[in-house]
């Protein structure tokens, strides 16, 4: 379970203008949870699509265990999984119907969907939304769904941008403790955020500014195997 993804001296830029990021590297390992910071405009988010195989870097390249990513299909092929800052829910479809329609998607029998959806929306304290259409559910709510849905579809690199930044302290407990849990199965997870605290229980952190990135926490090493005879 898990893969890792090592990102090599990537530069990223839109149209003419000044490039969004500037020979950016990282590598996240699996069981590794990666918080990624900086103020608005540093470039956080284009990391992550860069990750998720959204964009494609100018130079420089993204691998998930060795395999360069060249578009989203490379990147879904790896189990990347993306909860994007916008939520990227389906406002005529309810709670459930988002995750369902995912899992389905992903290659989930119906039953398994349901099944998949119920559990993960009740992880999420959003059991009793699942029935309601998305634009009946507060913006907390919709993020809490989108980090459901993103949870659901058990991916092995698991990226989440600004996943907490409409929520309530309890619930933003709730969903760093579920972005440990993945990282505890073996997952490499990288969460985008402003808040200094979340960014404080992740084990590495790589701050975003004017395009560049610095390691300012790293993780800690991971034991070795002990050695037989």
């Amino acid at each position: 379970m898990g893969r890792t993804v090592r990102v090599d001296g990537i530069t990223v830029g839109y149209g003419r203008g000044e490039p969004v990021l500037r020979e950016v590297s990282v590598t996240v390992r699996p069981g590794q949870l990666l918080a990624v910071t900086g103020p608005s405009g540093a470039g956080k988010t284009t990391l992550l699509w860069a990750m998720a195989g959204l964009v494609r870097p100018t130079a420089g390249r993204v691998e998930v265990d060795g395999v360069v990513l060249r578009d989203r299909d490379d990147a879904v092929a790896r189990r990347v999984v993306l909860v994007p800052q916008d939520n990227g829910l389906a406002e005529i479809l309810t709670a459930g119907e988002n995750l369902q329609v995912a899992l389905i998607a992903g290659g989930n029998p119906p039953a398994e969907a349901r099944r998949l959806t119920a559990e993960s929306l009740g992880r999420l304290g959003l059991a009793g939304q699942a029935d309601q259409l998305v634009e009946e559910l507060s913006g907390g709510q919709q993020q809490r769904t989108a980090i459901a849905r993103g949870l659901a579809l058990g991916g092995e690199v698991l990226l989440a941008d600004e996943v907490t930044s409409e929520l309530d302290a309890g619930n933003r407990q709730r969903v760093l403790e579920l972005l440990r849990a993945e990282a505890d199965r073996g997952v490499a997870v990288v969460f985008a955020t402003h808040d200094p605290e979340a960014a404080a229980a992740c084990d590495a952190e790589l701050h975003l500014l004017d395009g560049r990135a610095e390691l300012v926490r790293s993780a800690a090493p991971v034991p070795a195997a002990p050695v037989s005879g």
